[in-house]
């Protein structure tokens, strides 16, 4: 068995660490903190607006810390520390009445367009 240590195949992310990255120095309240193959792992806290758009891949937020409501289609649910939230390739999701402490982990995932939903 080979027990590679090689850096690009494991990695350990810290919330405080990823979290010394924002703002960026041209005041984006998100960063890139981790990518392989088609996983890019972001960093995000927005605040008082959430202005984002919707995106080409499938994403999936894990919230780090925080509360708040997140918007997804037609859909509003309440969320907390620990919780995951899932927004498929182009539809139009967003946070609102979120506390000042929001931070979320964002993994973008799979092919331009999203992949095909389970049937």
């Amino acid at each position: 068995m080979n027990h590679s240590t090689n850096s690009k195949a494991c990695a350990g992310l810290t919330v405080a660490n990823a979290i010394s990255r924002l703002p960026t120095a041209d005041g984006k309240r998100f960063a890139t903190i981790f990518e392989h193959g088609t996983l890019l792992v972001e960093i995000y806290a927005p605040r008082d607006i959430d202005h984002q758009q919707p995106h080409t891949r499938d994403e999936v937020y894990f919230v780090a810390g925080g509360s708040g409501e997140y918007v997804c289609g037609d859909s509003r649910t309440a969320f907390g520390p620990t919780d995951l939230l899932f927004a498929a390739a182009g539809v139009v999701h967003r946070f609102e009445n979120f506390t000042e402490d929001l931070v979320v982990w964002v993994l973008f995932y799979g092919p331009e367009g999203g992949e095909a939903p389970a049937t």
